[in-house]
């Protein structure tokens, strides 16, 4: 991965507002995603369009927008055997009230149910949602056909432009969030998933792309957990996910790999967030060359100085400065501000600036778009106070 050798470098989660034709297609076809050739060469349009459009607005290390993945995660749905939906009455009932309901939604039912019907999809414009799968036989990876055209989508678009560098999501072992009815136990379940998913990792950094690990499970098991939890119990939670990533970058070049958390990306109070601070000893325990983290939105902003702790580790930092929690359009100062304080902990040549998370469908496309200015100007303003 690069580093800000000379300027602050721009950057983003990854996920930006598909055309809703591409969505339209992907919902339409029973598998979440067509084969065809019409797809594909529209898809391969579309991925064109928005890396060109990022590096007209200046964004250093773009991506495909995740334009070939109905979610973050759910596109998995297609790309691993041993899964199936076998009860969707059961299955729904557990997807929404146990998996995703954590503690915050408790402290503001509420609120909750005002804003969403108490579904948790507090999203500007939600993409549709998948049936939850579980899993039911030995997991597999079978993503290679969809994988290759996204790679290939991205490399196409890459010839067209002038760019740093670019990278490419995928999830986490920890965060395939479908029950196991099929393992022994959760250990064996766990590295199944990063044995699968190792394949995926691979293909993404020999493609000569860097790859991001999205993560967003760790945090959230500490809300799940709530009230009745401590901090070593939320440490033990977490452990096997974080052997899971390990194992799943095995063999695999660490300053290729950039691993992503988030919150929850749904507008909420988030009073119950696991602090930053708590988590710090699991992240560095990954084999990852870089993090990406929020770090704009009003409940984690102050959280900057906890990275003090890891002020002589060698790992590239990529704060959320503009943030999809608000549609507030942050200033560029603020970004510079937000910049140069983090920078002044762990020094100029490791901070990059990016997003807390993705901003498609979470705030409106214009919006997100006119945020990315803000950030890449308020990069041009902390890089000359910096240099």
């Amino acid at each position: 991965m690069l580093s800000s050798q000379e300027r602050i470098l721009t950057t983003h989660v990854g996920r930006l507002e598909r055309p809703d034709s591409l969505t339209n297609a992907m919902f339409a076809n029973a598998g979440g995603r067509p084969s065809d050739p019409q797809f594909s060469e529209a898809l391969r349009g579309a991925v064109g369009e928005v890396v060109k459009q990022q590096a007209e607005v200046g964004i250093d290390i773009v991506c495909d927008g995740e334009f070939g993945k109905l979610s973050w995660n759910s596109y998995l749905n297609t790309r691993l055997a041993g899964f199936a939906v076998e009860d969707r009455e059961v299955r729904f009932e557990h997807w929404t009230h146990s998996t995703w309901k954590g503690y915050d939604r408790e402290v503001f039912a509420d609120y909750y149910a005002w804003a969403a019907g108490d579904t948790g999809n507090l999203y500007y414009r939600s993409p549709g949602a998948v049936p939850p799968q579980e899993c039911v036989d030995e997991v597999r990876y079978i993503g290679h056909e969809a994988l290759a055209q996204d790679i290939e989508a991205t490399l196409a678009a890459l010839e067209q432009v002038e760019v740093a560098e670019a990278f490419m999501p995928s999830t986490s072992p920890g965060s395939v969030l479908w029950p196991n009815r099929h393992y022994g136990s959760e250990e064996e379940y766990r590295f199944a998933l990063a044995d699968a998913l190792h394949e995926e990792y691979k293909a993404i950094i020999d493609a000569g792309l860097v790859l991001q690990i999205d993560d967003p499970a760790l945090p959230g098991l500490w809300d799940l957990m709530l009230p009745d939890v401590d901090e070593r119990a939320y440490a033990r939670a977490c452990d096997l996910r974080i052997e899971a990533v390990n194992h799943a970058l095995r063999g695999l070049p660490r300053d290729r790999v950039r691993y992503h958390i988030c919150w929850g990306s749904w507008h909420g109070p988030h009073s119950t967030d696991v602090p930053l601070a708590m988590m710090l000893p699991l992240l560095a325990r990954l084999e990852v060359g870089g993090f990406v983290f929020e770090a704009g939105n009003v409940r984690h902003e102050h959280e900057w100085q906890v990275w003090r702790e890891m002020a002589d580790d060698d790992r590239l930092l990529i704060p959320g400065v503009v943030s999809h929690a608000t549609d507030t359009v942050e200033h560029p100062e603020l970004v510079a501000q937000r910049l140069v304080q983090l920078a002044g902990v762990v020094g100029r040549e490791r901070v990059i600036a990016g997003t807390d998370c993705g901003l498609g469908f979470r705030v409106h496309p214009q919006v997100a778009w006119a945020k990315l200015r803000a950030m890449v100007e308020g990069a041009r303003i902390a890089s000359g106070q910096l240099w």
